[in-house]
């Protein structure tokens, strides 16, 4: 076992070591401050994902190696930094919390990828097209074991209720998605009620601890789960635009995916929305019916660009990143809220 150890190790130190390209510089120079922090949740990644059973560490390596920013993890030590929490690296609560986080996270990517039947995850194999679905759904129930390990081992009432109200309330928003799924009555208010439980709730739970940690006013905590909310759904609104508009090796999973899944994001309601009596029955058929030929993605795309579509998403991701940097008035400028402000942009102009 000490191979995959090894492995799993290299695979999740070497993630914040990779330089990053001029337009990523907001989370580089947010990197760059938790630095410290940052290595030292990494090793409690590590620790936490060791198993003497062994295709869990495998298994686990596997997803670690196809990167990822980290960003979750880094809100919550950059959250309690900015709220001038002390602690000292390797064994601080920021730093155990925020590999929480991201156990948290990982976990609902690998049950994510079996419920989408999802073959790439950023440019490579996905867990469960290497290992199967059994092992992927597995290892997530364990990931969610450590999580919640981790929580208790904070010994906060108020941090294990945030935490675990968040886990709630993901796997709420992923039910509520798979509700409407293929049902093109499905409002925006309605889908953005699915984000906000599937990929906003983690972002703001994320950036709230950092504050009850550091013993700051309800003000503050309030401050970061309202930055946090509202730069979670400008960040899946973003990635909702991207998945009928980016670059597959950028995107890093197949273009047209949730067009594939009958998925109602922003872009198909608003083309569907905007669309005349031809367009919606087109919408119908593939959406609603999931009867799609191989020309009917690029028609897709036509539709959208059409009425906008992709600019319409980008721009409410826009308004929700603006709200998240309203709610860090709150704060005193400092090196920690400028790049958390940064990051906020950085979220709705990044690669594509």
């Amino acid at each position: 076992m000490g191979g995959v150890v090894t492995s799993l190790a290299a695979a999740t130190m070497s993630s914040p070591e990779v330089p990053a390209r001029s337009d990523e510089d907001a989370l580089t120079t947010l990197m760059q401050l938790v630095a410290e922090d940052l290595r030292a949740c990494n090793t409690t990644i590590v620790a936490r994902m060791d198993s003497p059973v062994v295709l869990i560490p495998q298994l686990a390596a596997h997803i670690v190696a196809a990167g990822g920013k980290r960003l979750r993890p880094l809100l919550t030590l950059a959250a309690a930094r900015l709220c001038g929490y002390p602690g000292t690296s390797g064994g601080a609560r920021h730093v155990e919390l925020a590999a929480c986080v991201e156990f948290i996270h990982t976990a609902t990517l690998l049950h994510d990828d079996v419920v989408d039947e999802s073959q790439l995850r950023r440019g490579l194999a996905s867990a469960n097209a290497v290992f199967g679905n059994k092992a992927s759904v597995l290892v997530g129930d364990f990931l969610f074991a450590r999580a919640f390990q981790l929580m208790v081992g904070d010994g906060s009432l108020r941090v294990l209720e945030i935490l675990s109200r968040a886990a709630a309330t993901i796997a709420e928003g992923e039910v509520l998605q798979l509700a409407t799924q293929n049902d093109l009555s499905t409002s925006e208010d309605r889908y953005l009620d699915v984000i906000r439980g599937k990929t906003a709730a983690l972002f703001a739970a994320a950036c709230q601890v950092g504050a009850v940690i550091a013993e700051r006013p309800s003000r503050e905590e309030t401050a970061l789960a309202d930055y946090g909310m509202n730069l979670g759904i400008a960040f899946q609104l973003v990635d909702d635009a991207l998945d009928y508009s980016a670059d597959q090796a950028t995107l890093g999973k197949t273009v047209g995916d949730d067009f594939r899944e009958g998925k109602l994001t922003l872009p198909v309601i608003a083309a569907y929305q905007a669309g005349d009596a031809t367009d919606r029955a087109f919408w119908q058929r593939t959406i609603e019916a999931s009867e799609q030929t191989d020309a009917d993605l690029e028609h897709a795309l036509a539709l959208m660009t059409g009425c906008n579509a992709i600019q319409t998403t980008l721009a409410r991701a826009a308004e929700f990143a603006a709200a998240a940097k309203v709610a860090l008035t709150v704060f005193p400028d400092s090196p920690f809220r400028q790049s958390l402000l940064d990051v906020a942009d950085y979220t709705v102009y990044r690669p594509r």
